[in-house]
């Protein structure tokens, strides 16, 4: 590992076990981007005095030639999730920071279209003209209130592959332009 680690940590005793797993990650990160120069790791949990569950946060700030990148709003009251959010974060600030210096762009993916197919509690499924079921929830609503919704109706969307599956962001249903062929 040439990339030189600092680990603090702030309200709670050092934790060897923790420790291995920050360096395993930035090991991780480091054979994306091996031009790394340094990382500063901070966990911690805040000064509360309460008797409700706490949760930790992870700051990392990781220097590298041209950039310094900071990930500090990871937040759960488990510390590896905190870690693992953490680092993902500052990976896709990596990649959007190595994307540039090569003079990529992001490339827009063209919305999908499809009906909802399934309503429940706050979330629902949408069937894509493709065949397949995309998870949705309220957040995922880009022109309407979810309450307005209603099975079979037209939308358009971005779908997005995520671990538990096939997943609907930016959902609209503003009018569907038939685009003249």
């Amino acid at each position: 590992m040439a990339c030189l680690l600092q680990i603090n940590y702030e309200n709670l005793p050092e934790s060897e076990a923790l420790s291995s797993h920050i360096q395993q990650k930035l090991e991780k990160l480091e054979q994306f981007f091996p031009r790394l120069i340094g990382c500063n790791v901070t966990v911690g949990l805040p000064h509360r005095h309460s008797n409700q569950g706490e949760h930790y946060f992870v700051q990392i700030d990781m220097t590298a030639p041209g950039t310094e990148v900071v990930s500090n709003r990871q937040n759960h009251e488990d510390v590896y999730v905190a870690l693992r959010d953490a680092f993902d974060a500052a990976r896709r600030m990596l990649e959007d920071h190595a994307r540039i210096r090569r003079g990529e762009t992001k490339q827009h993916t063209e919305p999908t279209h499809g009906t909802v197919a399934r309503l429940l509690d706050g979330f629902g499924f949408i069937e894509g003209e493709d065949g397949n079921d995309y998870y949705f929830s309220a957040e995922n609503l880009v022109d309407q209130a979810f309450d307005k919704l209603s099975e079979g109706m037209a939308v358009k969307f971005l779908p997005e592959a995520a671990q538990e599956g096939w997943q609907a962001k930016r959902i609209s249903t503003g009018k569907q332009r038939n685009h003249p062929g």
